[in-house]
């Protein structure tokens, strides 16, 4: 087969049902920390690390709960909970206990820690990049919520390098002397705060801090889109600490909107829904909502607003009111945006047709590691779209970059120009990488090709794939290239179907 017609088999096979999708699995990881060997005790963690377990496991999610964890034990809860994250929906992580900042970074301590140093809470506590990386492959939605931004354990003298110190604590706070740092994670993950930087926050006088009091609060109640969530449970604890404390919230969730607990009585559950028709869905009280953030410069909310106004099934149908929304979110540099909108010069949707613009914004958004518009940058230069000239080699570029960033799509066709040996320095164990790493991404499309048609692929390729499906523990069979029931169990099992 001519590389010209794998690369577009993906798209071709796009209409075509999946085998089986994956549980639409929502994973957390809680961790409470409150029996301390070498630092201060604290009282409300382990209550608070139970009880939002709980109400976790109430709302549908699978929960994993640690109290009292030691360093190895929290590698090991990592490690575990990265894997499964590769093949869940949402991965969420919540931890309680003392928190410090070391250099412009956040440190979250285990029970056993034994810190006199910078270098010592380096050494034996998780950073919060640490937690970050284990959510990070989660396909749709990646949270980790820090209870912890309370005051300093080890004092202001904490020593730099080596060396002892005198501890202090303060009464009702947990970790970091005048809080954490500042959070900048990646696109699609959301870093909450029980206190924004610079601030403490309290352990409170009550069975539970007053954020995780908040947090248990809204997280359960259906029908409460997760940005606007966030900010009623900032709202609750400003009003429950006389604005002694304020959460935050870093990182920027992705354009689709989202509900924890679920829809609403008597509404529908728009979990898969496309974003325009799950937008249009949000409840009149939410939309106004919307419409005061993004009147405050919040570019998600303008995003709703516009894929609500680009609607055609809804009165509210208003291209160019869309168009508005979606420029001031691009003029914000928000690639989502600068991607959608790219979308409605191309088509003269709201707007006239301009071509020129549309490829300026998609290279914007791509400058921004945008995948879907890095992807479709490799199409336009392979096709020769929007003016451009046709040309394969550099759209081959063009897909390497959105396959490494995980764009699944991207996956398969370098893949399949790997497989047809179009990629200089590639072969065979190139191109399982990337179709296994498709797999774990959740492309049906992948799945569906490699169940009814995998001899599209070579011999050497095929055999590549088994070996990495045994490698992680999907296959047990011999390395043959024949996808036989055994290889098809492992392929649905690296997919996240269970049988």
């Amino acid at each position: 087969m001519t590389a010209c017609l794998r690369i577009f088999c993906v798209l071709l096979w796009a209409l075509v049902p999946a085998l089986g999708q994956a549980d639409s699995r929502r994973i957390a990881l809680v961790m409470g920390m409150s029996d301390y060997q070498a630092l201060p005790s604290l009282e409300n963690t382990k209550n608070d690390a139970t009880a939002m377990a709980a109400m976790l496991g109430r709302i549908g999610f699978d929960v994993t709960l640690s109290v009292d964890a030691g360093v190895a034990e929290v590698e090991q809860l990592l490690d575990d909970f990265a894997f499964r994250s590769e093949v869940a929906d949402l991965a969420l992580i919540y931890f309680a206990g003392h928190g410090i900042e070391v250099q412009g970074e956040n440190f979250l301590i285990p029970v056993d820690a034994k810190v006199q140093s910078n270098l010592d809470v380096q050494r034996q506590s998780m950073s919060l990049k640490r937690l970050l990386s284990a959510v990070d492959r989660a396909r749709t939605m990646r949270i980790v919520i820090l209870d912890s931004c309370r005051n300093n354990p080890l004092g202001d003298a904490i020593a730099l390098d080596g060396g002892n110190i005198e501890t202090a604590s303060v009464a009702g706070t947990r970790g970091g002397g005048g809080g954490m740092a500042a959070a900048n994670p990646d696109r699609g993950t959301l870093v909450a705060f029980a206190a924004r930087d610079g601030q403490v926050a309290l352990d409170g006088s009550g069975q539970n801090s007053p954020y995780a009091v908040a947090l248990i609060e809204k997280m359960s109640q259906p029908g409460l889109e997760i940005s606007l969530m966030f900010r009623q449970v900032r709202d609750r604890v400003l009003e429950q600490t006389g604005n002694l404390q304020e959460p935050h919230t870093y990182g920027s969730l992705t354009g689709v909107p989202f509900y924890l607990a679920g829809a609403a009585e008597g509404e529908d559950d728009v979990a898969s829904a496309p974003a325009i028709d799950a937008w249009a869905a949000l409840r009149p009280d939410q939309e106004a909502q919307l419409l005061a953030l993004a009147s405050q410069g919040d570019t998600r909310s303008m995003l709703g607003l516009a894929y609500i106004r680009l609607n055609p099934n809804e009165g509210r149908f208003d291209p160019v009111a869309a168009v508005s929304f979606l420029q001031r979110a691009a003029d914000a540099d928000s690639p989502e945006a600068q991607f959608e909108l790219a979308k409605l010069y191309e088509r003269g949707t709201g707007v006239a047709v301009d071509h020129l613009r549309a490829l300026t914004l998609y290279r914007a958004a791509a400058e921004q590691d945008f995948s879907d518009a890095i992807n479709d940058l490799g199409f336009l230069h392979y096709q020769g779209g929007l003016g451009l000239p046709a040309d394969p080699q550099k759209a081959l570029g063009f897909f390497e970059r959105a396959a490494d960033l995980r764009h699944p799509q991207a996956q398969f066709n370098f893949a399949a120009l790997i497989d047809d040996g179009l990629i200089a320095n590639k072969g065979p164990e190139e191109a399982a990488y990337y179709l296994y790493q498709a797999l774990r991404s959740g492309s049906s499309d992948v799945l569906n090709l490699l169940s009814e048609r995998p001899t599209m692929f070579t011999d050497e390729t095929r055999r590549a794939l088994q070996a990495r499906l045994k490698q992680n523990d999907f296959y047990q069979g011999a390395i043959d290239g024949d996808f036989g029931p055994g290889t098809q169990r492992g392929i649905r099992r690296a997919y996240g179907i269970e049988e």
